[in-house]
């Protein structure tokens, strides 16, 4: 469990890097097409930023109990928790992509 934990504190401190990137003003970093109806860069940056910060909580949080995971109960937390700390992220990505690009896709 511990390489599981190394793999998921690596891919929460990239998406942190990522998200702490894009709410200073890095939107080229997001792809055009997710951007092509957005009027104000600058505020689609910060809000994109924070929910990519939500999502970066995810692996956090499931690396963090993997590491304390001996038993296969706590195991299964540690992925249960990367499920569940992933839909709120993801709802806060859609959220910004509805209110600044008109649209998901």
């Amino acid at each position: 469990m511990l390489i599981y934990s190394v793999i998921m504190l690596l891919a929460a401190a990239l998406l942190s890097a990522f998200s702490i990137a894009i709410y200073k003003g890095r939107t080229d970093l997001i792809h055009d097409y997710h951007q092509s109806k957005v009027t104000d860069k600058a505020a689609y940056g910060r809000a994109f930023g924070k929910a990519l910060a939500v999502v970066a909580l995810a692996p956090l949080v499931s690396g963090v109990i993997g590491l304390f995971a001996a038993s296969r109960p706590l195991r299964l937390t540690a992925v249960a928790a990367l499920i569940v700390c992933l839909c709120p992220g993801i709802g806060c990505l859609v959220a910004v992509q509805r209110k600044y690009n008109k649209g998901v896709f």
